[in-house]
C-alpha cells in the first residue's frame, strides 16, 4: 500500500466552495470506478477555509507516472475535471501548470 498526501486552494468564495462540496457528496459514478480501476484503493479530501488536502492509499502497483493520462481516458473524468478547475485555484508554491501539489512526507505513527 502506498499513500500521497496532495493539496490545492479553492477560489475564494463561499457560494463556490459550497458548490464543490456539493459535489464531492455526490461524485459520479464513473469518476469513483476509474480511480478504482487505476489502483486507488482509499481517498478522503479535507477542507479548511479553502485550503484542500487529499489523502490517497493506492495499491502497490499503482502508476503516479502513468495516473493522469489514464484517468484522461474516461470522459466522465474528463468532464469532471472541467467543472473541479472552475473551483479551483493553484498554490502560490505551484509552477506554471501544476496543480495539485504532492506534499512531502515527514513523520508517519505505525
Amino acid at each position: 500500500m502506498n499513500f500521497f498526501g496532495r493539496t490545492l486552494n479553492l477560489k475564494d468564495d463561499p457560494k463556490l466552495i459550497e458548490a464543490y462540496k456539493e459535489y464531492h457528496r455526490n461524485v459520479w459514478p464513473e469518476v469513483e470506478g476509474q480511480l478504482a480501476k487505476l489502483g486507488v484503493a482509499k481517498m478522503r479530501i479535507f477542507l479548511l477555509g479553502r485550503r484542500l488536502f487529499m489523502y490517497i492509499e493506492t495499491t502497490d502497483d499503482f502508476d503516479s507516472c502513468g495516473f493522469a493520462a489514464k484517468w484522461m481516458q474516461e470522459p466522465k473524468c474528463v468532464a469532471w475535471e472541467e467543472i473541479m478547475q472552475k473551483f479551483q485555484e493553484p498554490l502560490p508554491e505551484a509552477k506554471p501548470g501544476e496543480w495539485w501539489l504532492t506534499m512531502e512526507t515527514i513523520y508517519q505513527l505505525h
